[in-house]
């Protein structure tokens, strides 16, 4: 597996996490990296991406303004910031990236080839 995300754990509403997702065998500077979660019942679902070069990032409506994602070239990893955090944040957390270099990224999941295994997020008093 290409790709691993850690940095999940138990915080408090209002609180900030950091998760980063590790890439090995490929550059992350040139493919989309996205961001998902998905909680327990309920779909996974799209939360940031970011594009080659960092042309283009994208945000879920929900956590615009609460989550940065970013590219760190020297670690080859992407992470995701996410401040503000609330229960509704709660779910297990993955990255993904697509088969292919360049191109737009999305927040749709059937638009990713590989991905990691999640790392759990919890928001709770």
């Amino acid at each position: 597996v290409p790709l691993q995300a850690y940095g999940g754990r138990l915080v408090q509403p209002g609180g900030y996490l950091r998760l980063s997702c590790a890439a090995s065998g490929f550059d992350v500077e040139y493919f989309n990296i996205g961001w998902f979660r998905q909680a327990p019942e309920q779909e996974r679902e799209g939360v940031s991406c970011i594009s080659p070069g960092d042309i283009g990032t994208y945000y879920e409506d929900s956590v615009k303004g609460r989550f940065t994602i970013s590219r760190d070239r020297e670690k080859n990893t992407v992470t995701l910031q996410m401040n503000s955090l609330i229960p509704e944040d709660t779910a297990i957390y993955y990255c993904s990236t697509m088969a292919s270099a360049w191109g737009s990224c999305a927040l749709s999941q059937y638009e990713y080839d590989y991905w990691g295994q999640g790392t759990q997020v919890t928001v709770s008093s």
